[in-house]
């Protein structure tokens, strides 16, 4: 696999899937740094629901991983607009709890802002809400909006 190619497949989802008025996307040079820095990993995931991407396939969703000892922290996951509510989001969750789990983690965390569609989908895993950071996001249009700090406990 080749990381570049995958940077490319990660930006083609991140540039469709979030919404810009929430300024959560990262850049090309954030998503690449970030993948140079030990205990960063990614995991892509197909239309097609499969894990392995040919070498001309876009990926469908993504998500991008950074561990410290035993926690793990999901820093950016997305699937297409278009393919949402086809189980690739929660196809994607499952793999990265159960790579976290083979490699020992056992708290994932995860921060979100408030309205975000996506928390349905991490409560339905386990996640649990254990902070909140009032006022943290800012929308462009100035709105401010609470963050959750979420985490999951993996046996």
């Amino acid at each position: 696999m080749n990381t570049m190619d995958d940077v490319d497949r990660i930006m083609g989802v991140m540039e469709r899937a979030f919404a810009p008025e929430y300024g959560e996307a990262w850049n090309r040079r954030q998503v690449a740094d970030s993948l140079i820095l030990a205990g960063t990993r990614y995991c892509l995931i197909g239309a097609d629901g499969l894990f392995r991407i040919g070498p001309d396939q876009p990926a469908a969703g993504f998500a991008l991983t950074r561990a410290l000892f035993d926690e793990e922290e999901l820093l950016l996951f997305a699937v297409l607009p278009e393919l949402r509510g086809r189980g690739l989001g929660a196809a994607l969750l499952g793999e990265v709890i159960a790579q976290a789990r083979s490699r020992g983690v056992r708290r994932l965390f995860l921060e979100m802002r408030k309205n975000n569609p996506a928390g349905k989908l991490y409560t339905g895993f386990g996640f649990r809400t254990i902070g909140v950071r009032p006022g943290y996001y800012r929308t462009a249009s100035g709105e401010r909006l609470d963050a959750l700090s979420q985490e999951l406990l993996i046996n």
